[in-house]
């Protein structure tokens, strides 16, 4: 026996006795989903492709907003000391300020909806469950960002 057949021998021995050979190839695998005639053709579209790609985009573009903010609000502004009701009033008075507020509420509450989705998908083990879950999480969502863009665009800076 040469040392090449030797060696391809012991690759598939256990306890002396050979698993895979000629007479003997590997056990072919099953896909998990097996699809039949009954499988539907796309069960889910590219929904989760594109709820992926929203969470990637979402991230580095709320990176940037947050990064700025936090540059142009703490350090070029003066710091946290400054920030009150006159100062969020001149800020949002501004056009440019709404906007980029607007961004960041929108932004972030989807992104972290879809994060939790995700993770309502993964962890609520009945379908009851996971409706309701995600039921709540989408009512919160919506009601967030709804308040959150009619308190951006409505803020009146005369309140009494």
């Amino acid at each position: 026996m040469s040392s090449e057949t030797s060696s391809a021998a012991a690759i598939g021995d256990v306890e002396g006795v050979s698993l895979y050979d000629v007479d003997n190839p590997a056990p072919v695998i099953e896909p998990p989903r097996k699809r039949t005639g009954k499988t539907p053709k796309a069960s889910r579209g590219n929904f989760e492709m594109y709820a992926w790609l929203f969470m990637r985009l979402s991230g580095i573009v709320l990176t940037v907003l947050v990064i700025g903010h936090l540059l142009i609000q703490l350090v070029l502004d003066g710091g946290v000391s400054k920030i009150g009701f006159a100062f969020v009033a001149g800020r949002w008075a501004s056009p440019f300020w709404q906007v980029w507020d607007l961004l960041m509420l929108w932004l972030a509450m989807l992104h972290g909806a879809n994060g939790l989705r995700t993770v309502i998908n993964d962890y609520a083990e009945r379908d009851n469950t996971r409706f309701w879950l995600k039921m709540l999480l989408y009512t919160a969502t919506v009601f967030t960002v709804l308040l959150g863009t009619l308190v951006i665009f409505t803020f009146d800076p005369n309140i009494r």
